[in-house]
C-alpha cells in the first residue's frame, strides 16, 4: 500500500497537482479581469498586465 509520501512521488500525483496549481493562478487571474477594466485599464493593458490573451479579455468584459 503506498504511503502520502509515496503517493505524492509518483508522476500521476506530480501532474494532477501542478495542473490544479496553474488552474488556480488562471482562477486568480481572471477575477481580477472586471477590477483592472473598472480601474480605466483598456483590455490591452489588461492582457498585457495579466498574460492573458486579448480576446479572452474581451470575451470576459463582453459576457
Amino acid at each position: 500500500m503506498l504511503g502520502l509520501n509515496d503517493l505524492k512521488q509518483t508522476r500521476f500525483y506530480q501532474e494532477a497537482h501542478d495542473e490544479g496549481k496553474m488552474e488556480g493562478k488562471l482562477e486568480a487571474k481572471l477575477e481580477l479581469v472586471p477590477t483592472l477594466i473598472k480601474q480605466g485599464f483598456t483590455i490591452e493593458k489588461t492582457a498585457s498586465l495579466l498574460q492573458l490573451d486579448v480576446e479572452l479579455i474581451r470575451k470576459l468584459v463582453s459576457s
